[in-house]
């Protein structure tokens, strides 16, 4: 277990907390990282790209001329690729993008992306994000407080109360809410510092180990 401070909303240490080794201590495996960012990415495709082929395009399926005597070279059908107004050859077609990434490597890059914040003292735990009321000016405050300017992944545990928190946040570019179960490798990757509740870290302990 490795020992952290624990702050609360206007960045005073109020106590500490430990963090599971297991999900915050892994010796940090960056081809899991690597693919579990990839299959996110790739999930995010829509794929609904398409072109049209000799069989959608509109025309008539008459022979354009003769096949001999014009000098020219011989046409089946003005739908062909090289006539314009023709078919796409080898254009894109609806598909789907989604790739599969094994449970246990998944798993693997969850805890690597997350022992890699810690490890780069770009975690921090909070006692909790109870707002009393909707207030964005309270959410930045919070944000100033700490000293957060730049991308901030807020990770809360589901039972806790955070709704004000999370409507607050819905309008700072810079700052995201999400729940335990909800956590991904690509937001935690890409956001420059992860703040779990202590709820939520505890929780994220058991859940990933």
């Amino acid at each position: 277990m490795s020992k952290i401070d624990v702050y609360n909303k206007e960045a005073q240490v109020v106590g500490s907390a430990e963090l599971s080794d297991a999900v915050f201590g892994v010796t940090p495996n960056q081809q899991a990282i690597y693919d579990a960012v990839l299959v996110y990415q790739a999930g995010l495709r829509q794929g609904t790209h398409a072109t049209k082929t000799r069989a959608l395009v509109s025309g008539t399926g008459k022979k354009p001329f003769r096949q001999k005597g014009t000098g020219r070279a011989r046409q089946g059908s003005t739908r062909a690729t090289q006539w314009r107004g023709g078919a796409i050859a080898f254009g894109p077609q609806p598909r789907t993008y989604g790739m599969k990434l094994n449970r246990k490597v998944r798993r693997l890059a969850l805890r690597s992306a997350l022992s890699e914040k810690l490890a780069d003292n770009s975690l921090t735990v909070i006692d909790d994000l109870k707002f009393d009321e909707i207030k964005t000016k309270k959410a930045v405050a919070m944000l100033n407080a700490f000293g957060f300017e730049r991308k901030t992944l807020f990770v809360a545990e589901a039972s806790e109360e955070f709704d004000n928190a999370y409507v607050s946040m819905r309008n700072i570019p810079n700052a995201m809410l999400v729940t335990v179960s909800q956590l991904n490798v690509y937001d935690i990757v890409n956001a420059d510092r992860i703040v779990f509740t202590q709820a939520a870290a505890e929780a994220a302990g058991e859940v990933f180990a």
